[in-house]
């Protein structure tokens, strides 16, 4: 029996192990289906990467190889090229390898660390031929990054998530002429930071409120026609564009990884699309811990490394004290303007000083408070000069006043001035 396996070898799994071998584990694995650690971050060569965790600024792999000097350091074990298949309700882990097979190894406490992955063409149904020279942002970007192909000469990017932000610059840089970014929000869906150092930067225009409504093209992409849209995002006639191009890069969210998760019965936030998760990031299984985007789309590595050690350390604390005694337990649901809470149950006695509650907003809000009531018992109050829903939120409730909690369901809203 393992003490701990890690599926996922990511900026999360590796935050989760280092953290786990500090707090006294020592029987610790972590599976990663890829051939190397590092997960998104091996084609991530730009930088802006740790300033919350390191204190400066690095490219995705110089992150991801501090966290891997730092596991090198312990006698956390690794198998790479493995894929695990199943996770069960009572902490089995099935996973094969060419080296070592089908296996099914039993754990004590499992952490799931698998990541994201990109929504596709087909998964929001854009019409018209089905042409080469269309891809995700995130295979374009291992493409140019880590395999050396530009994929296309004139480019059209849809969606303004931080991917698609980051390729406007990258294409532009290697030499293709990035014709616009379209968005069919009224809000761009990344950082301000990346709106600026990649599209203003390089005059690349985003049309907020837009979308593709045709693709032509025979055998590789040829034009797409954007057109405006309403406030219940259906295209306005006559106001269609025409784009003359050879490639489409889609940016139209992140889906957390959760095929495993939802095998092993673990219960599901409809919202984050990932598991349900108490103040230490356990699952609804005693003894399996999420984190990382598979629980959560985060906009910084540094929020996901954090978010990460704490589930090692919580399962660290399992495989030597046992279940957690429930005690109180509040339950967190959303009020205005707020689109999700991370996480979404607070056993109370378990928060030594403060629990950190993350969330996004549903649009974009000027000077505001956070509230988080109970009832009509308001228990904290958090100002804001500006929240957007590009940009994930932290606050840090105090276990004083979670003691204070009048009922057992708490609301964390927004409230603009």
């Amino acid at each position: 029996m393992i003490d701990l396996i890690i599926v996922g070898g990511g900026p999360a799994g590796l935050a989760a192990a280092c953290k786990a071998w500090e707090s006294g584990l020592r029987d610790i694995l972590i599976i990663e289906r890829d051939k190397e650690l590092g997960g998104i971050l091996n084609q991530c060569i730009h930088n802006g990467f740790g300033l919350h965790r390191f204190n400066e600024q690095l490219t995705g792999p110089e992150y991801a190889g501090k966290f891997e000097a730092m596991l090198a350091d312990t006698g956390v074990k690794v198998w790479l090229d493995t894929m695990v298949l199943d996770v069960t309700p009572d902490k089995k882990v099935c996973c094969v390898s060419k080296e070592r097979g089908y296996q099914v190894l039993q754990a004590k406490s499992i952490i799931l660390g698998m990541g994201c992955r990109e929504r596709t063409r087909g998964a929001i149904g854009i019409p018209g031929t089905r042409p080469a020279g269309i891809y995700t942002a995130g295979a374009a970007q291992r493409y140019a990054n880590m395999e050396g192909y530009l994929v296309g000469k004139r480019v059209l990017i849809l969606g303004s998530g931080d991917i698609g932000l980051i390729m406007a610059r990258r294409m532009t840089l290697e030499g293709a002429k990035v014709l616009a970014c379209v968005e069919v929000m009224p809000y761009s869906g990344g950082l301000t930071r990346n709106i600026v150092q990649c599209l203003n930067d390089f005059d690349i225009p985003l049309y907020l409120s837009h979308t593709i409504v045709d693709i032509q093209g025979k055998n590789r992409v040829e034009k797409a026609i954007v057109a405006e849209v309403g406030p219940d995002r259906k295209p306005i006639p006559g106001t269609e564009m025409e784009f003359d191009c050879d490639c489409i890069l889609l940016s139209v969210g992140l889906i957390p990884e959760n095929e495993l998760t939802r095998q092993a019965g673990i219960e599901m936030d409809p919202h984050t699309k990932g598991a349900v998760v108490y103040e230490n990031m356990e699952t609804s299984i005693p003894g399996v811990f999420a984190c990382g985007n598979v629980l959560q789309v985060h906009d910084l590595v540094d929020f996901v490394s954090a978010e990460s050690e704490r589930a090692g350390e919580s399962a660290a604390a399992y495989v030597k004290h046992g279940e957690t005694k429930p005690g109180k337990v509040l339950t967190l649901q959303t009020g205005a303007d707020v689109g999700y809470t991370v996480p979404q149950r607070i056993r109370v006695e378990n928060v030594e000083k403060a629990v950190s509650i993350s969330f996004r907003v549903r649009r974009n809000i000027g000077v505001s408070a956070i509230k988080v009531t109970c009832g009509d018992q308001v228990l904290a109050s958090y100002k804001r000069e500006r929240m957007a829903p590009g940009e994930m939120e932290h606050i840090a409730m105090p276990r004083v006043l979670l003691d204070k909690a009048a009922g057992d369901t708490l609301t964390v809203s927004v409230e603009e001035a």
